[in-house]
């Protein structure tokens, strides 16, 4: 958790870049990534130098080359501990003209971050915009990576608007719900094939760090974790930069975070290779045959977004793996041959576990469409026997658009660090759901349907055509109200018509 100084710091440096000129908050994310990431070359070069001094040795690896370029100028000077404390003119012309390009040069490393800064442009437009916030972020303590990320997301958080494609932020809540639910363990390959600033990969990482501390001190684990179990893919180049930075100050190495185009690609080397899913796909709309991939249309021919890519999933996914993903709820009902085909693949061959409906104002502000969250496994043989339905009305934030929290920061998200009282349940229902979803196989079975959660059978859902809404079998119970007979409501009324002709037959012989 950071504190209210850190985020003032913070806030600083985002009033700097508004006064500065830079309004738009996504390029104000991407240019403090990108100084970051030249302040974690000097960090890296200088852990190299320290070793090597220790060691009495050479630098294995350099990250500054020795010496003078070709214009004779020392590679030196490209370090954020040089540059820092030159000139503001000076310093300007360092990073833009001389930082820049060798950021640019770097992607030989093969790590996923120098690939990603392979197209990297500076827009900070005058020096002492650039010396402010050089001196800002020097300030900020970089050390401790629980500090660094969290500082990273209170950033992201700040981009409050929706992209392109149906692009907007998964409240970090939200996302550890899904993770806290699908308990990620350090043998797990993880994929989200849509994913933006890599929160879902992020917080995967941060549950395995807490449950499995000691995954990071085995060689092979530490190897796995840091360089093959985390893999994400976008097509928005800026979202792939801020996401590999995002995972990078989580304390992952080298996670495979790529530009895809999910579902215009053929997944055919794909198939088959993750253990885990979490994702939060753009529900764009429709996408032309065309354009997307012979593999997926294999399974359900479509052309709705949000249809494909839960059979992106079901090809992505090898047998025994499972997903968490949110849907629009018109996956959950809607009539088409393409969607019953889906819902049906779900129950039927493989293993759906329970559909989880959100509030309907859980994205505010960036989109009002009712979601749920689908969980289900990769069998290839079915097993579904009942689905779990849970009905989340209150998530611990309001549910307009401005989500103000209805609950101190202790008592917030899926598992607060304070117990919730009783009458608190009503404010944050996700503690509550995901208790109840670790008992969906024992006594959440005998609930009644007029409750928060039950289970519904598969032959039930089978009878209703797979439809997956909640409402669908949700019983509501009326309570019974005695209603009086016409003649007694009318035999009231001319009792009181009778006292208010009495009343104005009074008043009239007082006025006269």
């Amino acid at each position: 958790m950071i504190t209210g100084e850190l985020k003032s710091k913070i806030d600083r440096i985002w009033d700097a870049f508004w006064s500065g000129g830079i309004s738009n908050p996504l390029e104000v994310i991407e240019q403090i990534t990108y100084l970051l990431f030249i302040k974690r070359l000097d960090d890296l070069h200088t852990l190299e130098e320290n070793k090597a001094n220790r060691l009495g040795k050479p630098m294995e690896r350099r990250v500054f080359p020795e010496g003078c370029d070709d214009q004779w100028r020392k590679y030196d000077d490209l370090r954020w501990s040089h540059f820092k404390s030159a000139a503001p003119a000076e310093m300007f012309e360092i990073v833009g003209e001389r930082v820049f390009p060798f950021l640019r040069t770097l992607g030989g490393d093969g790590s996923t971050y120098s690939h990603h800064m392979k197209d990297a442009r500076f827009t900070i437009p005058n020096p002492a915009l650039l010396a402010r916030v050089v001196d800002m972020l020097g300030q900020i303590p970089m050390e401790d990576r629980d500090t660094k990320g969290d500082l990273y997301e209170y950033m992201l958080g700040k981009i409050a608007t929706a992209g392109h494609n149906g692009q907007f932020r998964t409240p970090r809540h939200i996302i550890q719900l899904m993770v806290e639910m699908t308990a990620p363990t350090p043998l797990d390959e993880i994929c989200d094939p849509a994913c933006g600033t890599a929160g879902f990969l992020v917080e995967a990482g941060e549950y395995v760090r807490r449950t499995h501390p000691g995954a990071i001190f085995d060689a092979m684990q530490r190897k796995h974790f840091h360089e093959s179990m985390f893999h994400g893919f976008d097509f928005d180049r800026t979202m792939l930069r801020i996401g590999s930075m995002n995972m990078l100050l989580h304390g992952v190495e080298n996670p495979d975070i790529r530009y895809r185009d999910s579902l215009a690609e053929n997944v055919s080397n794909e198939s088959e290779k993750y253990s885990l899913i979490l994702a939060n796909p753009p529900f764009a709309g429709s996408l032309d045959y065309e354009s997307t991939s012979k593999d997926l249309q294999r399974v359900v021919k479509t052309k709705k977004t949000e249809l494909l890519f839960l059979a992106l999933f079901l090809r992505l996914l090898k047998p025994g793996g499972r997903a968490a993903v949110i849907v629009p709820d018109g996956v959950l009902f809607g009539s088409s041959k393409a969607h019953k085909e889906l819902r049906r693949m779900l129950v039927e061959d493989q293993k759906l576990d329970g559909v989880v409906k959100l509030p309907s104002g859980a994205f505010r502000p960036y989109a009002g469409v009712s979601t749920a969250i689908l969980l289900f496994t990769k069998t290839n043989s079915g097993g579904t026997d009942n689905v779990w339905f849970y009905e989340a009305t209150a998530d611990g934030w309001s549910l307009d658009d401005k989500r103000a929290p209805l609950l101190p920061a202790e008592k917030l998200g899926p598992v607060p660090d304070v117990a919730l009282a009783e009458g608190e349940h009503a404010k944050n229902n996700l503690p509550d759901a995901l208790v109840r979803w670790f008992r969906r196989d024992g006594d959440e079975l005998q609930r009644a349907r007029t409750e928060q959660s039950f289970c519904v059978p598969k032959a039930d859902i089978i009878e209703q055509g797979y439809d997956l809404s909640l409402n669908r079998y949700k019983e509501v119970v009326h309570e019974e109200a005695e209603h009086r007979s016409p003649l007694a409501i009318l035999a009231d009324l001319e009792r009181l018509e009778t006292e208010i002709q009495k009343g104005m037959s009074d008043l009239k012989a007082l006025l006269a």
